[in-house]
């Protein structure tokens, strides 16, 4: 079965994140576990806790289709000493976070080299960031989603997840989240069923199936190859809607979270139908 969902709001506490994806009838969601712009946040309640499993089990979606996305100020490759300290007691703490819910993953992006380090060296560093991590928690996988390869960004090539999987201590605890819209603005083509053929042969090539953990399912407003970070809703920008008909007709993207991160969550329900009526039958 597929698992299509979306971002949805944690305003007012993490338990409200099941009840807004059964609003949007969603089969998987992602969520914030703390605001997402800052650095500290108080600790999960244990009513909150309690509450978010009850209402997870409320809304009949299995942990194993909730990605949870890190803070946007965590940055695993950093090349100063001081500064990567910070996020990787950032990330630990989101980490923990995802035990306490009894979450199995953490989405999070790679980091930036900020032009300081050679790349090598800051992929090197965010592999010793997520198994410094890992040591210090059970159970929660580590998903590296790949970039649009903005600024300095990392993780825009398959060439670096793969890099970054291979310097990972515990091979079954890392795992990839690939967007479309950041596949697309990398440089590789997905506007076709042959270009999709293409792309993900060498995605699996490059880093293996077996390593996709869940996909974010946008549609770009900048074109192939710009290297720029925008989403638009979905048969609305550059992309247009092969690709998802592909994911959506293709039993490697079987029960993994697909979730919207695309621009108007108003249409959020509206893609989901739409998504579902791409699927073939007979």
């Amino acid at each position: 079965m597929k698992r299509v969902g979306a971002h949805v709001s944690a305003s007012g506490g993490v338990e409200n994140a099941p009840l807004n994806a059964r609003k949007i009838s969603a089969r998987a969601f992602a969520l914030f576990t703390k605001n997402q712009r800052q650095w500290r946040a108080k600790p999960l309640s244990q009513e909150s806790i309690s509450a978010f499993k009850a209402n997870l089990e409320k809304v009949g979606i299995a942990p194993r289709y909730v990605l949870p996305h890190d803070s946007y100020l965590i940055n695993l490759g950093h090349p100063e000493t001081e500064a990567l300290q910070k996020s990787r007691d950032a990330f630990l703490d989101e980490m923990q976070r995802c035990e306490q819910l009894g979450l199995q993953m953490l989405n999070f992006h790679p980091g930036s080299h900020l032009k300081k380090i050679a790349e090598d060296e800051s992929l090197a560093t965010v592999a010793d960031s997520i198994n410094w991590t890992l040591r210090q928690t059970r159970d929660v996988t580590a998903v590296i989603e790949n970039t649009a390869g903005q600024g300095t960004n990392l993780g825009y090539r398959f060439e670096h997840l793969k890099a970054i999987i291979e310097q990972v201590e515990e091979k079954e605890r890392v795992g990839v989240c690939l967007d479309t819209c950041h596949t697309f603005t990398a440089g590789y083509d997905l506007r076709t069923e042959a270009v999709c053929e293409t792309t993900f042969r060498e995605f699996d090539r490059i880093v293996g199936f077996e390593y996709l953990c869940g996909m974010h399912l946008n549609d770009s407003k900048p074109d192939l190859g710009s290297r720029v970070d925008r989403h638009e809703s979905l048969g609305k920008g550059k992309l247009g809607w092969s690709v998802f008909r592909y994911i959506m007709n293709d039993d490697r993207f079987e029960e993994i979270p697909l979730i919207l991160e695309t621009v108007d969550d108003t249409l959020w329900p509206g893609e989901i139908q739409q998504l579902y009526a791409l699927v073939e039958t007979g």
